[in-house]
């Protein structure tokens, strides 16, 4: 079985700063991470290969500190890695993200299962992974939260719903994106680690020209949506004083809220 799974490299979110003018996070300078979801699939990843055999892949657009998380990831048992490193790939929004990615993974073409976290914790969007499948054609499988069975034609998984769940079969080559009560990920090995660092590490490098893109299709330039401000809202607190002995108060805060309907 053959497993790509795309991670995202995203700020500690205990530090994040925008840019005033252009609205973006600024990464620079700022502690990265492993977006938290994509772990999860990580683990879907190896736990698979090692049940399966086969091969796995993981992918990451980012920029070139971005081969920090590949690292990780070859260290918790991914096979090999492919950044996605190019200026022209910044300032994507979603979609431009989606066709990227989507562009590379046609690049690998042999595949059984795409995974992915449910979410980046930087954007909170959820769109990539079903915009991945959607450029790809797949089937999709979202907030997984239990893969039941899994074999060369198809996979049979349970989707969160937030008070239940439903059991849903879907053929292969499928995408899913799962949630974090699914598994719990693994710890990185000191020597995967140290194997990923090496100059001979399986970690491949591809730019626009190697998708075989335009600029116009990626990035900034590719996107159909512009942030055009990011702020958080102001909320004005109002109260009003009772008044009277502490029976009439009392009464009044009743038909207050009874007549706010929250009681």
């Amino acid at each position: 079985m053959n497993i790509i799974t795309l991670i995202k490299q995203v700020p500690d979110t205990t530090d994040i700063k925008t840019d005033p003018k252009t609205g973006n996070l600024i990464r620079e300078g700022i502690e990265s991470i492993i977006n938290p979801d994509d772990r999860h699939a990580i683990e879907v990843a190896v736990s698979l290969k090692e049940k399966y055999k086969g091969k796995s892949i993981v992918v990451s657009m980012g920029p070139p500190q971005a081969i920090d998380a590949i690292s990780e990831a070859i260290g918790m048992g991914i096979d090999e890695g492919i950044l996605l490193a190019d200026r022209n790939f910044g300032g994507a929004d979603t979609w431009a993200t989606s066709f990227t990615l989507g562009k590379a993974i046609e690049k690998i073409n042999a595949y059984d299962l795409i995974l992915c976290g449910r979410q980046a914790i930087d954007g909170d969007t959820a769109q990539i992974g079903p915009q991945v499948a959607e450029f790809l054609g797949l089937p999709q499988l979202t907030y997984v939260m239990d893969i039941e069975e899994v074999d060369d034609r198809r996979i049979i998984v349970k989707r969160g719903l937030g008070n239940g769940y439903e059991r849903v079969e879907s053929p292969l080559p499928a995408l899913i994106t799962v949630i974090g009560e699914l598994n719990k990920p693994r710890y990185p090995r000191v020597d995967l680690l140290i194997n990923a660092c090496k100059e001979n590490a399986r970690i491949t490098l591809w730019n626009a020209a190697d998708l075989k893109v335009s600029v116009q299709e990626i990035g900034l330039s590719g996107s159909l949506t512009r942030v055009i401000k990011t702020f958080s809202p102001k909320v004005k607190r109002e109260g009003e004083m009772l008044k009277g002995d502490k029976g009439e108060a009392v009464g009044q805060l009743i038909e207050r809220l009874a007549g706010n309907y929250l009681i």
